[in-house]
């Protein structure tokens, strides 16, 4: 995005991380926000706001180990900030997928791939995840086939688009966001 925070790019008016938040919420008990710089903006989207723990940016890990070591429930659910399709039922649906598995985690896998930062993994997976990070480790592919992730299929897989650069933006904003279906 040209070097400017994913999250904070606005679509129809409003921050990117301001429709994932839309969506997410209703999904969810409580929800945290992982950033790493502008904590005020991404405060005043309601939430709070956590950082990775681990020193340079060591990627969605970093922020999936920041959020377990807050989370107060047994299951921690993650959506990144640039994705403002994401499905109204996804938490229901991983849940659904790794209980029926009996996993310690589920991903969505849409388009004919996993869609990792769409997660839903049980707290107690932290452990793990601090020796993997420890270790060097940083991808979430790894980590997750290393834990047994259930993927978890979903037909639509404009609902996983993530907005990566200014021009996906501007396709987003003449093709815009349904809203919720909660809403």
């Amino acid at each position: 995005m040209d070097g400017h925070d994913k999250g904070l790019q606005l679509l129809a008016g409003r921050p990117l991380a301001a429709h994932v938040i839309e969506r997410l919420a209703p999904q969810v008990g409580a929800l945290l926000v992982n950033a790493n710089r502008n904590h005020d903006a991404y405060a005043a989207l309601g939430h709070p706001v956590i950082a990775d723990t681990l020193a340079g940016f060591a990627g969605p890990l970093a922020g999936l180990q920041a959020g377990l070591a807050a989370c107060k429930t047994p299951f921690l659910a993650t959506a990144p900030c640039d994705a403002p399709l994401l499905p109204d039922d996804l938490v229901e649906r991983l849940l659904a997928g790794l209980t029926a598995k009996a996993a310690r985690a589920a991903a969505a896998f849409a388009d004919g791939r996993l869609q990792p930062a769409f997660m839903l993994c049980r707290r107690e997976v932290a452990g793990e995840l601090e020796r993997y990070l420890a270790g060097g480790g940083r991808r979430i592919h790894t980590w997750l086939e290393d834990i047994g992730v259930c993927a978890v299929s979903f037909a639509d897989s404009r609902a996983f688009i993530n907005v990566n650069t200014p021009s996906e933006l501007a396709e987003l904003e003449v093709e815009p966001c349904p809203p919720p279906e909660s809403a």
